[in-house]
């Protein structure tokens, strides 16, 4: 087999764009098969990455997004048959018109060409970009970082092999990995032979490669979301979505990293949310006002300036009680990171003003931060949450791998 190449890939990439969407269906419903097919020995090489990890001392949360099992591959294989399953992208006319003098204009999604990806001790993220890819008719060139190296050596081999099955070029899904660091940098480098790269990971790499790639970015950003329990909040309701928010997976970006409760619901909800928090062992990082409230045994620290900006991605919450929804919105503005915000409230008003003057890629009523995901949203997998402001803006599903062309027929129209 012949060295990754982005030129390779470009040139890949080409077979895709008159396939039609039953040839890069077929493509991703055997490339399901075979992970399946091949569990074993994925998580075999999974092993010896998280056997490395833990002796480099990874943190449990990064094991955790590390770590496959045949239950995990049956689920990424699901995401790649639910790509199938949902309509083509491609050749979707966006608008279109007739002008005054005839000339017929639309405006059409085609593939961006080859999409570039850097991202950290994510796996399943090698499966979810390399369908992304196809199914929006592009080639894709991963890099996803040491700790997962040998689980993507074998999972990019695993999908090249069912690739070339179907008759399609195994270049399609292509892994720099074996290059290290110097193949990152020639990655950010390819401009004219990558057409977008995407970054995935923790705020340094993010902004490494914002910062020091030539080929387009779409930033995907860190997570550091908000929970703000209203003065209406239903109690019962609330709680649960705090604790589903924060301990339904902590290594995630969509997990809530802040809770801040209205000081008139405070003297019902901090008793009942802080003993939910204790039963789970979660460390609270909490203000005066939260320090008053602490059930028997659970884990308080006080808070910190540094708590209300840090995206912790374990067991740990930094609580305030805010005198005010203008209060909590000034909060949110100054240290959110732009990914998702939840209000649970039962007022109108609040409602209105806080999904309308906040600013952040999701805004979510009464319901958990973790929805905040492409297979939840209905777009089958995502590639990234987008935390920018350009055509690509939360969870990153087809549509947002495709570009537009004009095409203009006429019948010998010139411009005077």
């Amino acid at each position: 087999m012949s060295a990754p190449s982005p030129l390779a890939a470009k040139t890949a990439a080409r077979t895709l764009a008159t396939a039609t969407r039953a040839t890069k269906d077929a493509a991703l419903n055997a490339m399901a098969d075979a992970l399946v097919a091949n569990a074993a020995r994925i998580v075999e090489a999974n092993g010896a990455d998280l056997a490395r990890g833990r002796e480099n001392g990874m943190k449990e949360s990064l094991l955790d997004r590390l770590a496959l099992d045949e239950s995990r591959i049956a689920g990424i294989a699901g995401a790649l048959r639910e790509l199938a399953a949902l309509p083509d992208p491609v050749g979707e006319i966006v608008r279109g018109s007739t002008l005054p003098n005839g000339l017929r204009l639309r405006q059409v999604r085609v593939p961006m060409g080859v999409v570039g990806m850097i991202y950290e001790a994510r796996p399943n993220v090698t499966v979810d970009a390399a369908g992304l890819a196809l199914k929006s008719g592009n080639a894709v060139v991963l890099r996803g970082g040491s700790a997962a190296a040998a689980s993507n050596e074998m999972i990019v081999a695993v999908l090249g092999e069912a690739l070339e099955a179907q008759g399609l070029p195994r270049e399609l899904v292509q892994s720099i990995d074996a290059y290290g660091r110097p193949g990152a940098v020639e990655l950010m480098r390819a401009r004219g032979l990558v057409d977008v790269l995407v970054p995935r990971g923790g705020a340094d790499l993010i902004r490494t490669v914002v910062t020091e790639s030539v080929v387009p970015v779409i930033e995907t950003g860190v997570g550091n979301c908000h929970v703000f329990v209203d003065a209406s909040a239903d109690v019962d309701q609330a709680v649960p979505i705090v604790i589903n928010s924060k301990t339904q997976r902590t290594g995630v970006c969509n997990a809530a990293e802040t809770l801040l409760v209205h000081q008139d619901v405070a003297p019902a909800f901090l008793p009942a949310v802080l003993e939910a928090l204790r039963s789970r062992d979660v460390t609270v990082h909490g203000d005066d006002a939260v320090a008053a409230n602490l059930p028997e045994g659970l884990r308080f620290r006080p808070a910190t300036e540094t708590d209300w900006e840090t995206e912790y991605l374990s067991l740990d919450l930094a609580v305030r009680v805010v005198g005010s929804l203008d209060e909590a919105l000034e909060h949110i503005r100054r240290y959110s990171s732009g990914h998702t915000e939840v209000i649970c409230t039962r007022d109108t008003r609040s409602v209105q003003r806080f999904t309308t003057e906040l600013d952040s890629a999701a805004l979510i009523v009464n319901a958990s931060s973790r929805f905040t995901d492409g297979g939840q949203f209905g777009l089958g997998a995502e590639i990234g949450i987008s935390t920018q402001k350009l055509h690509a803006r939360g969870p990153m599903g087809l549509a947002e791998l495709t570009t537009t062309t004009w095409i203009v027929e006429g019948d010998g129209q010139i411009r005077e």
